[in-house]
Parts: C-alpha cells; structure tokens; sequence
C-alpha cells in the first residue's frame, strides 16, 4: 500500500492500515528515544504515546507528507516533554556569552573504534549535550529546529553542540 493510501486508511481509522504504519516505523522511532532518554522501557512507552498521539492528529496530516518523519518529530518532542516534565535536564541559555571560535581539532580517530562505544560515550555526556548532539548529528535537525523544540536561542544550540562534541572526541580519543 503506497504512504498516501495509509495516510488516508489511518484518517478513516482502519486498524489494518494503522497496524501497518505501527510496524513499519516502531524500530525507528525506538532507536531514536532511546538515545534521547536513555531507557529503553520509558521509550517503550514514549512510542506508544507518540503513536497514538500521531493516529489522534494524522487527519491534520496532508496526504502526500512523509509520515516516518513526522512520527518520529512527535515521538522526539515526546521525549524532550518527559524530560522536561522530569526535570532531568535544565538548558541554559547562555547566548550572552562570547565563545572565541576556535579551528576543528577534529584529529584522526581510529577507524577500529565501534559504534557501540561511541554510543556508550554519548550517553556519559551531560543531558544538555548529549540531547543536542544526538538530535544534532543522529537525527538530523539543524540549530534553529533544535532551538525551537528546546525553546533556546540558536546560538546557545550551537555553543553546546560545540562543547558536547569536544568533549565526545576527546572521550574517543582517550
């Protein structure tokens, strides 16, 4: 069944077609909360609410729009609202400050290293960080979105995604 078919059999709340869409972007929309809240129960249940969430709103959702992404931007709010409602991470808005731009000091890092220790160094970052970069580098939001979801200033998104990412080479690089 094409996305503009399923689009419209959700819209007529068709279980089979819901189930469908269920299926197909579960595994995605998973990985994607773990990494923001680090628990993969709490995600578990993010993504369900994030579901039926998106089933409730899907009849404001054009028919030709690309429904994984607009999943997944609802389970991502999602976790960033249990967060919040957590109080498990505080940004500071600290776009006040002047940050001396300094040259990449991205150095060659071994080719040997696995993804799953980078993982593991991400999650050792503070929340402000790790949040940013994984939204960052991970899930693809540039500044400006990420400082709308996290209601910051672009400039205090990029400060801490800078931070956050010098702090994770040096992690790998250790």
């Amino acid at each position: 069944m094409s996305t503009v078919n399923i689009i419209k059999k959700c819209k007529e709340n068709n279980y089979t077609a819901q189930l469908e869409v269920y299926n197909s972007y579960k595994n995605m929309m998973l990985n994607s909360v773990v990494q923001i809240v680090k628990n993969k129960s709490q995600a578990e249940d993010i993504v369900q609410d994030s579901f039926i969430k998106g089933f409730q709103k899907i009849k404001d959702l054009d028919n030709n729009a690309n429904l994984g992404a607009w999943l997944k931007r609802i389970a991502i709010n999602n976790s960033l609202d249990y967060l919040r409602n957590k109080k498990k991470f505080n940004f500071i808005d600290d776009s006040s400050i002047l940050e001396l731009c300094l040259e990449e000091k991205e150095e060659e890092i071994d080719e040997c290293i696995s993804i799953d220790f980078i993982k593991n160094c991400i999650h050792q970052l503070k929340e402000k960080y790790r949040i940013i970069l994984v939204l960052y580098l991970i899930e693809d939001y540039n500044h400006r979105e990420i400082g709308e979801m996290l209601s910051l200033n672009e400039s205090t998104v990029r400060n801490q995604y800078k931070r956050g990412k010098d702090l994770l080479l040096k992690m790998i690089q250790q």
